[in-house]
């Protein structure tokens, strides 16, 4: 029988270990697999591709956040300062729970500054917010 071990009729003494070592090495590439992933903390945007298609500037319960190169802060063309943009986008996310809101920033504005905007926006409890860029602009010139 497969239990037996030797003449005796005894039962088996020793440990197959090469189930054991098979169980180990998948639960090892498991985690070397997945423990980068779990690094990736921050805030959370759909970063857009220069490929994709114009956005439909027709949609009436979109919302854009705009920072000028000077600093200043417009939410839909209205202007708003960093005291008040929280409290703002706070009410919008309770009235229009699902609305994007798209970041639009001068190309000279400080980086601290538009990922500080995001983080607002964040916090406030909108769940998708993008940046808009000009793709045209985002070709790499031929001299660099």
């Amino acid at each position: 029988m497969g239990m037996s071990g030797g003449n005796n009729g005894g039962a088996m003494a020793e440990i197959n270990v090469t189930p054991l070592v098979d169980v180990m090495l998948v639960l090892l590439i498991i985690f070397m697999v997945t423990a980068p992933m779990l690094n990736n903390s921050g805030i959370e945007i759909d970063l857009p591709r220069a490929e994709a298609p114009p956005l439909d500037d027709s949609a009436e319960d979109q919302l854009v956040l705009e920072m000028a190169a000077d600093g200043s802060i417009f939410l839909n063309e209205e202007p708003t300062t960093w005291d008040t943009i929280s409290e703002q986008l706070a009410a919008l996310a309770k009235l229009k729970p699902e609305s994007p809101v798209f970041l639009r920033a001068d190309g000279g504005v400080m980086y601290r500054d538009v990922a500080r905007l995001l983080a607002i926006a964040k916090r406030s409890g909108m769940p998708r917010v993008g940046l808009v860029f000009d793709p045209s602009a985002a070709e790499p010139d031929e001299a660099d």
